[in-house]
């Protein structure tokens, strides 16, 4: 569940005092998500998201919702932060830093098509040239200092082969690719994070791992999670040709990769899948005191990881 705060319509209602969204008609908790408090909002104005940050501080915060704000004024279809009668998008309820958003249409897809793929992979390029003017910067999170650390810290958990991929992909990447375009990235935008409105995105959802980054590492990440082979991503198979480069031309026609880019792509698809199967490996064996979610599965990454190893030419345009 991701309803780890409750909010009753009474907390909410007087919450609402200090915006001019209307009259609240309808507070209904929101299952998906595993690190945020949601609900859907409904008042005499429109229909919103309310969101109680569970992990991220209120001076972590400004960098995401500022981002946000900045995109939806550039078009980019993503939740814009709502300004209280104050001009701050970020609030306190009921002890957790709190924001309200629009709520975007379209629903999100298990088994994306060519066409979903054409389409993502066009917004990621639009996205990406919207956030070129966002001056604000983040430090990936995930990026190499944490992979050191984290590796060091699960290793005791893993068969000697793993243990022995690990720490060699770990030090593979230890440096960053360098000599291709950066900027700010969304750096999670996996398929329960794009809401499609039948062949259209109509929503990019949480940023709260966006960062300042490789736009060829969020191309990556993206791949991963849309363009797996018939088996789907679960399995760990190898790149669907087809849906791949749909979404590699699509990004491509709106911000066109460079030599170098081309020349790292392997490398790239290489880390995107060494992040998920260390995070999912870390939250597996070092769980935070207190979580409340189950952790996902780091096999299906570290077959993905292991598929991208054994290929020399993955699929690209």
């Amino acid at each position: 569940m991701a309803v780890f705060t409750t909010v009753s319509e009474a907390d909410l209602g007087a919450w609402l005092a200090n915006y001019s969204l209307g009259t609240l008609l309808e507070l209904q908790g929101i299952p998906e998500g595993i690190q945020n408090t949601n609900y859907f909002v409904t008042t005499s104005n429109g229909r919103f998201v309310l969101t109680l940050f569970e992990k991220l501080t209120a001076t972590e915060l400004p960098f995401f919702l500022n981002l946000m704000a900045h995109l939806a004024r550039h078009g980019i279809p993503c939740p814009c932060p709502i300004a209280d009668l104050h001009n701050r998008f970020l609030g306190e309820l009921n002890g957790k830093p709190a924001c309200i958003v629009s709520r975007l249409s379209g629903k999100s897809v298990t088994q994306p098509t060519v066409a979903n793929c054409a389409a993502m992979g066009a917004m990621l390029g639009q996205m990406h040239c919207a956030g070129q003017s966002f001056a604000e910067q983040m430090p990936d999170p995930r990026g190499a200092a944490w992979r050191g650390e984290a590796s060091q810290q699960i290793m005791q958990f893993l068969s000697a082969q793993d243990a022995a991929m690990l720490k060699s992909e770990v030090e593979l990447h230890a440096l960053p690719l360098t000599d291709i375009p950066r900027g700010v990235i969304h750096a999670d935008l996996f398929r329960d994070n794009v809401l499609m409105d039948g062949e259209r995105v109509g929503g990019l959802v949480d940023f709260y791992f966006a960062c300042t980054g490789n736009f060829l590492y969020d191309v990556a990440i993206t791949v991963n999670d849309w363009c797996m082979g018939s088996e789907g991503p679960s399995t760990g198979s190898g790149l669907d040709a087809e849906r791949t480069r749909a979404m590699l031309k699509a990004y491509h026609v709106v911000r066109p990769f460079t030599e170098k880019e081309a020349e790292a792509w392997p490398q790239a698809l290489r880390l995107a899948a060494l992040r998920f199967w260390l995070s999912r490996l870390y939250d597996l064996h070092l769980p935070r005191e207190g979580e409340l979610v189950n952790p996902r599965n780091p096999e299906p990454f570290k077959r993905i990881l292991q598929n991208h190893i054994a290929t020399t030419q993955p699929v690209w345009l």
